[in-house]
């Protein structure tokens, strides 16, 4: 009779490298690597670590819409609804961790940020591939950034093809679509790669999808997704908030992005809001159906005009 085999020690080759199994799994030897300073001041670190968990929380919020995208695309609402629920909790992170470099006045942030661009160059985040890719997937198309990223070819593929797919608004309406709601075929087969522009049909679609309000009415569903894509444009609308407010407090209007002013760069970014007709169908929701022939949608019947 054969004697029993002895099992394998799990732990075994974590130990062999030299690791202990939460430190190979987590990476924290190559994470705590990642901070290079270029300064001697005592913010720089607490500069990049807020930037590289911004980072980090960027990709995972790609991610998400990725997934969800694809669930919307496989009919699946209910797990659609609960991923984007996960980049509405993933913003409130971003958002937090402002605090960490709030104190830095101009005088600590010029200390850096002078050797940061001696070292490496004039650089932004908001010109980061990571961050451009939310952008594109949140609807925001503007092919112009692309030239930015010539020094990065995979990256400049990467961000080429998000631009030219459909965004995760493109994807929401598609579903209204297909669910019986009336979204015109323009929109639907509008270039994905360009500026997305508003129309009164989809935003006429958001009223009458909030039009019975209440937890068990026919469209509680999407009226729930319509609450959770508000959910996260008001999270990147105030992480974008807050990024203008600390280039002001710590640059004031000097020179800051490829020699433009830097709040003259990031202020008209608080008009970029994503899924415009969700916002502007607040207007009239709840108010009463207009009578026949009149346009349900007054301004944006305007601005087509």
């Amino acid at each position: 009779m054969n004697a029993p085999q002895a099992l394998p020690d799990p732990l075994a080759a974590t130990h062999a490298r030299g690791q202990t199994p939460y430190s190979a799994w987590i990476q924290t030897d190559v994470l705590h690597q990642l901070q290079q300073t270029v300064s001697e001041h005592p913010g720089e670190r607490s500069w990049i670590v807020h930037v590289q968990v911004s980072e980090l929380y960027w990709m995972l919020i790609v991610q998400e819409l990725q997934a969800a995208q694809a669930c919307l695309r496989a009919g699946d609402l209910a797990q659609a609804q609960a991923t984007l629920e996960r980049v509405v909790a993933h913003h409130a992170p971003l958002d937090a961790i402002w605090r960490s470099i709030a104190w830095m006045t101009p005088n600590d942030l010029l200390a850096i940020l002078p050797r940061a661009a001696a070292t490496h160059g004039q650089d932004t985040a908001l010109q980061g591939w990571t961050y451009r890719h939310m952008v594109y997937l949140l609807g925001i198309k503007q092919a112009e950034h692309l030239q930015h990223f010539a020094p990065q070819p995979q990256r400049l593929q990467q961000l080429q093809q998000a631009l030219a797919s459909p965004s995760l608004y493109d994807d929401v309406l598609a579903y209204l679509h297909r669910a019986g709601h009336a979204v015109p075929a323009d929109v639907l087969a509008h270039d994905p790669a360009q500026p997305y522009v508003p129309s009164a049909q989809v935003e006429q679609a958001w009223r009458a999808i909030y039009a019975e309000p209440g937890h068990h009415g026919p469209h509680a569903a999407l009226q729930r997704l319509g609450e959770t894509l508000a959910d996260i444009a008001e999270g990147f609308m105030q992480w974008k908030f807050r990024h203008l407010m600390a280039t002001r407090r710590t640059f004031g209007r000097r020179p800051a992005y490829f020699g433009t002013e830097g709040v003259a760069w990031l202020a008209p970014t608080m008009q970029e809001i994503p899924f415009p007709e969700l916002w502007s169908a607040r207007t009239s929701i709840g108010n009463p159906v207009a009578a026949a022939g009149a346009s349900p949608c007054p301004h944006l019947a305007r601005q087509a005009g």
